[in-house]
């Protein structure tokens, strides 16, 4: 075959160090790329308007970058790409592998529907792919330290150029996919973070230059810019993995390894689920099966809305509803909070987090909510359960974050933020009480735990 091949657009829009472009602009020759995404309604009805605002301003960024040759399609993939390589008589069509339970069989089901037409992968949205990773048994890991050891020493190429000359062979695109796009980014609440592959390693280029080597600290402060805001990119694959690491060299220090430690977190979980797909929505250990939870009421409803009357829960809940995201150490918080404190059982809270958060990534997200649960790999015991007040007390210590969030307690100064109900002025602007008594609580989810056991 002569003709163009596709490539086929998902967790990976961007330009540099882009293996499957490189892999269909060598195939195609002079014939030219046909680059594709389309908007899988499937999915994009699982998500909320940030995260729909967040694809969408991506997607346009990446047609720039494309200098406009980026066809844009709505429908089943299993229907528009098969059509799509019909159209253009395409001799392949190029994607990144993909590791999650529905894109392993989304990608399946569009291989059956190409007939003679390969579907070739190469590269994923990881350092090392999914799966690469393995015990001298040639098991998969199921505890992070050893797999974090091994995944250092496995390596990973160095970036990939972008393909010269690059040559682009064009498609129609669909008015209604452009018209979804338009409209994801005219209604979705404004992003907290500038979309774009330059947005992002400038982003990452700050981080670098004034953040990195107090990471191992300040990370974990609510208010300080402490974190590298990376992972709204890495999720969409604005940026690869691969990109940082490389940039990082061989820097050290404990805030340098630190970050290289969050990256291997990242790979675990997409390993895990990648070998476990069942714990995408279940516990991945059945140590907890016997657990009570509550259903899901009014409880459950002002936490998603932020009026627990638990200001650090509070103002993570409605950070996440303003920009689409929430500082790491408050969605420990806000987890625990769900689980131990409420008695729900973690995919209430992990579906939240998946509507809303523009970095919501399947594998990191559920599986931080089965660490937080106790029923996940290295699982934190399910005896531990956060205090939110003096969490907030501790990563918030003058409540600059949660003034920040929650404006019906700006007129308390300092760490007395975390405690209104302890001063006569704490409710006057409207500020709800507490829904619950956190240390009876506490005692209760340790009952259960007992009994589950």
């Amino acid at each position: 075959m002569s003709g163009p091949t596709i490539l086929w657009l998902r967790r990976d829009l961007r330009l540099r160090d882009h293996p499957a472009l490189v892999e269909a602009a060598r195939q195609a020759e002079s014939a030219g790329v046909t680059a594709v995404f389309v908007v899988d309604p499937r999915l994009w009805a699982g998500g909320g308007d940030a995260r729909r605002r967040w694809l969408a301003d991506n997607v346009q960024a990446l047609e720039h970058a494309y200098d406009g040759h980026l066809v844009l399609r709505v429908g089943a993939p299993e229907e528009v790409i098969p059509a799509l390589a019909s159209e253009v008589g395409a001799r392949a069509v190029h994607i990144s592998r993909e590791s999650t339970p529905y894109g392993r069989r989304r990608d399946e089901r569009v291989q059956a529907a190409l007939g003679d037409v390969p579907l070739v992968a190469t590269g994923t949205p990881y350092a090392v792919g999914p799966g690469r990773v393995l015990n001298g048994s040639g098991s998969a890991y199921k505890v992070f330290t050893p797999f974090a050891r091994a995944w250092r020493e496995h390596c990973w190429p160095a970036p990939a150029d972008v393909p010269s000359p690059l040559r682009w062979h064009d498609a129609r695109s669909d008015q209604q996919a452009r018209a979804l796009l338009k409209k994801a980014r005219e209604t979705g609440p404004a992003p907290a973070f500038a979309a774009g592959e330059e947005a992002a390693l400038a982003r990452w280029d700050e981080f670098v230059d004034e953040a990195v080597a107090t990471y191992d600290t300040d990370r974990d402060l609510a208010a300080v810019d402490g974190t590298s805001r990376m992972s709204p990119y890495l999720k969409l694959g604005i940026v690869h993995p691969r990109t940082l690491l490389a940039s990082l060299g061989a820097r050290r220090g404990d805030g340098v390894e630190t970050f290289r430690t969050e990256l291997a977190w990242r790979e675990f979980y997409a390993d895990v689920l990648w070998h476990q797909p069942h714990s995408a929505w279940k516990d991945l250990r059945g140590n907890l099966a016997g657990m009570a939870y509550d259903e899901p009421g009014d409880d459950v409803r002002a936490w998603q809305s932020g009026r627990t009357g638990f200001p650090f829960v509070d103002a993570g809940m409605r950070q996440l509803l303003a920009e689409g995201w929430m500082h790491n150490r408050v969605r420990m918080v806000t987890a625990s909070f769900l689980t131990k404190d409420l008695h729900v059982w973690w995919p209430i809270g992990a579906r939240h987090f998946l509507e809303h958060l523009v970095d919501g990534d399947l594998a990191s997200n559920n599986h931080g909510w089965q660490w937080v649960s106790g029923t996940g790999t290295d699982a934190a015991p399910y005896f531990r359960v956060f205090n939110p007040i003096t969490q907030g007390q501790r990563f918030d210590p003058d409540g600059t974050y949660v003034r920040r969030w929650v404006p019906e307690l700006r007129h308390l100064e300092g760490g007395a933020v975390h405690e209104p109900w302890k001063h006569t002025d704490g409710y006057v602007h409207g500020y709800p009480e507490r829904i619950v008594d956190h240390a009876e609580e506490r005692r209760e989810a340790l009952r259960r735990y007992e009994n589950a056991r």
